[in-house]
Formats: C-alpha cells, structure tokens, sequence
C-alpha cells in the first residue's frame, strides 16, 4: 500500500485511536486480514466471523510489527476503532485508489471472470506494473484489500467484481471506481439467488453504469455475442467497445481452432491490426475470455502484435481451474474443480472432448450450486451432452443433483457402463483408481461446495511414482 500515517487512516474511515503514542507512525506494508500475513508496518484488520474473531489476535498481529489493528472495540495495542469494519476498509480503498496514478479495470460477468481476470492481468503486466485481484477475492472484503496493494509504481490495477443480487456491483465500483468496464456473459450462475436472467443483466450492468462518460476516458467493453450484454451498450455514457466473433465486434477472432492438445489457436483482430495466437490454456472458451483480454488491452494503448504475444505467453494463474497434469502412466488429469455452473460446465466437456481425440475419457462431474428451478433441466443438459460429444464414461458425484446428471445421459441413449452414480469423492476415486488406463484423460468439475478437486488431487497422488509432469 502506499505510505500513510495512522492519522490519516483514522481521518479516512472515522476512527478514534486507542493505545497509540505516535500518530506520526506509517502504515508501509499490506493492509491483511489473516494475522498470519501480519508483518512489518502492516494494518491489521479485525472482523468478527462466525467462528473466529480477529480482535483475539490483535496483541498477536502488532507483535509480529503490524502498525495497528482497525477494530471495532479497543484490544490494548495499537488501534484504530471504527463502528463498521468492512465499510471502514471500502473508505481506505476509496481514498487509496483517489490517489493513485494507476488506471482501474473492473470486469464481472456469470462465467469466466477469474480465468479473464488473469489474462488481462499478464497482458497488461508485459506492458506495466499492474496489481490484480488475486483468485476469486471479488467481494466487498476481497476487492478493497487487493485494491490496497496497489502502490505508487502501479500502472494498472485489475479488479474482478461478484454479486450475489441487485445493487453489489454498484456499491464496488463506488469503492474502486473504473475507469474501464468488462462484462462477459449473462449465464445461470446465482440464477436461483437473482430469480432469472434479466435480473442477473440489471446487477452485472451496473458496473457499466459507474462508468465515466466517453469523453472522460470511460470505455465499457462488450461481450457482442450475447444480447443481454450487447444491450448493456445504452445504459452508459462511455465509449462502447465490443469484443466476440461477431462480424460486428471491434476485436474479434477468425479461423479458430484446436490443436491436438485441446489449445485455442486464432488470428486476433483489433481496430490497429491483427496478430496470430495461440494458447497455452486448455479449451476453446478461452478465445472468447482472450478477445475480451485484448479488447481490454487495445483500449489501453496495446498493439495486436503484442497482444498476441502476450496472449499466446499467458498461462493460469489461479488453482483448481483447468488445471493439466500428466501422470508418468500417461493419465491426464483435468482439474477444474473450483466452481461451476451449466456454462462452465458444458465449456469443459467440450474442452474434454477436444483433448482426448482418440483417448478414453472421463467425466467426473458433481452438483451445479444456486441454480433454483433451473437445477433438474440443467443437470439433465449436461449429462445428455456429455453422451453427444462421446465422453466415454460420466461418473456423477453425490446426491440428488448428481442423480440428474446421470439421468441427462440416460434420456441421451446412454444405457450400458456409458455412466455410473457414485455417493461421493472417495467412491470416485475408488473406481477411477480401479479402471484408469494409461492415455485416459479424466475431468473434475462440480461447484466448490462439493469438494471434488479432492479427487484429482487423490489420481495425482496415485500417479506419483516418478516426477510428475505439470503442463
């Protein structure tokens, strides 16, 4: 974070300062939440969870050399006492970012934000120092601490935005306003929260809404090939850009393939030229997630030629999401166990399907989390397509939900071993351990709430005889 004095902090979020001698004293290091990452010249921030409370650790964190603790009582160190901690921290972002030469980019969407996130964030950074929402920290606590990192060298600060209903993205984009706003998609994840799609439209909008107008520098970049995001276009008063393979997108791919690998290989085009690329991601999802990456780069001065460059470099930066591992028997596991939602879902059998041309494979595929009355039909989709792009054998994890998925595959015409119903991670594993051929290609997806990235994690430790070969 950038330097400044506990009294300035206490000003910003109008705090009272408790047990501190010397006002004087800077805040230099990162302003945490985890006492672990507590250190040198660092805030400590203590919030009261459901099952820890932070201000326990207060006397802790400013042993370690923490400046100070932001707190919502005295703790008898060093502290800065607030009535409201997590809108205490949004005021220090807020003022941090005001003071900062850096220019911000917000982007949300239903599906693809956090792998869309990275890239831009590896396209930018070849050009400059940028700072970058690090996983999936894209809430009202997660966004403010990473916007807190930011320092005076940062040239771009790249911040993903979640929300969970109406009015959750207005209310980050007051706290870190962009300069540069990206919507990917309009999908299903959170429908059964938002209650349908156009509500899911009028909360990812927003973000274009907080925009500065056009002549002010404010750019919404979007998705041309989805409608409930193209139409995003008049509610904003910045300069449009669209991205997609749309013959009417500004940035757009043409000639798109896969390699034998299951790897997007395209020729980018951008307003001031078009460059080759090829990636070393998995899965031809990743072009739409790449084009809005360079229109997002475009727009802040990037060449085609070194986005391309940039592009065909960048590789995953977060765990858990289509994740590549070949073991010494020659098995390929895909872990993407993360999260997912019927997009997601459906994007990584089709990258599955690509990857094993003429190996066998497997889908072992969990429950699809918020889906509300859309749950059963979009189990029962993805199972069926599973079937359509010849997956050799769907292994569905768990209850109900995994019940649907299997019975998707049977409506498809999958009666014989085609698919098999498991009660959990460990009877997975106990049947892929059994029937894994070397040149199997296995898939791991479900929502993060089912845990099934403990399967992959499991076929990988089965394969570990020898030095495991991690692309």
């Amino acid at each position: 974070m950038i330097a400044l004095s506990l009294a300035e902090i206490a000003e910003v979020v109008g705090g009272q300062t408790h047990d501190i001698p010397d006002l004087s004293v800077q805040v230099t290091g990162p302003v945490v939440r985890d006492s672990r990452e507590a250190g040198p010249g660092s805030l400590f921030v203590a919030f009261v969870g459901e099952r820890v409370d932070g201000h326990d650790y207060a006397a802790a964190v400013v042993g370690a050399g923490a400046a100070a603790v932001l707190a919502s009582r005295p703790v008898g160190v060093p502290a800065i006492v607030v009535e409201d901690v997590q809108a205490a921290l949004g005021a220090l972002a807020r003022h941090v970012v005001g003071r900062l030469g850096a220019t911000l980019v917000a982007l949300t969407g239903s599906a693809g934000k956090t792998s869309t996130k990275d890239l831009i964030a590896q396209v930018l950074g070849s050009k400059a120092p940028t700072v970058f929402t690090p996983g999936s920290l894209n809430n009202e606590i997660g966004l403010p601490l990473t916007a807190l990192t930011a320092t005076d060298e940062t040239r771009f600060l790249v911040l993903e935005m979640g929300a969970r209903g109406i009015g959750h993205i207005r209310y980050l984009a007051g706290l870190t306003p962009p300069k540069v706003g990206l919507v990917l998609n309009v999908g299903s994840a959170h429908i059964g929260e938002f209650g349908g799609r156009e509500q899911i439209a009028q909360a990812k909008g927003e973000l274009v809404e907080s925009l500065p107008p056009a002549e002010e520098g404010g750019t919404a970049v979007l998705n041309a090939d989805d409608p409930l995001v193209r139409a995003m276009a008049s509610r904003t008063k910045a300069k449009v850009i669209l991205f997609g393979e749309s013959g009417e997108a500004d940035v757009r791919a043409e000639n798109v393939r896969l390699t034998d690998s299951g790897q997007p290989s395209f020729r980018l085009h951008t307003p001031s030229g078009a460059s080759d690329v090829t990636m070393r991601l998995y899965g031809e999802h990743h072009v739409s997630n790449a084009l809005a990456a360079a229109a997002v780069a475009h727009e802040l001065g990037m060449s085609a030629d070194e986005i391309a460059r940039a592009l065909s470099e960048a590789g995953s930066l977060s765990r858990w999401r289509m994740e590549v591992t070949e073991r010494p028997d020659g098995v390929t596991v895909v872990n993407d166990a993360y999260n997912a939602n019927p997009e997601s879902m459906k994007a990584a059998l089709r990258a599955l399907a690509a990857m094993g041309r003429g190996r066998r494979t497997w889908a072992v595929l969990g429950k699809m989390a918020e889906l509300g009355d859309e749950a059963l039909a979009e189990h029962d989709a993805v199972g069926r397509l599973a079937v359509r792009l010849n997956v050799s054998k769907l292994v569905a994890v768990g209850g109900r939900e995994a019940a649907w998925l299997q019975l998707g595959a049977y409506n498809e015409g999958s009666w014989g071993e085609e698919s098999v119903h498991v009660s959990d991670a460990q009877a997975a594993v106990d049947l892929l351990r059994s029937e894994l051929r070397p040149g199997d290609v296995v898939l791991v997806k479900a929502s993060r709430s089912v845990g099934l990235e403990s399967v992959a994690q499991a076929l990988l430790e089965t394969g570990a005889e020898g030095e495991v070969a991690a692309r």
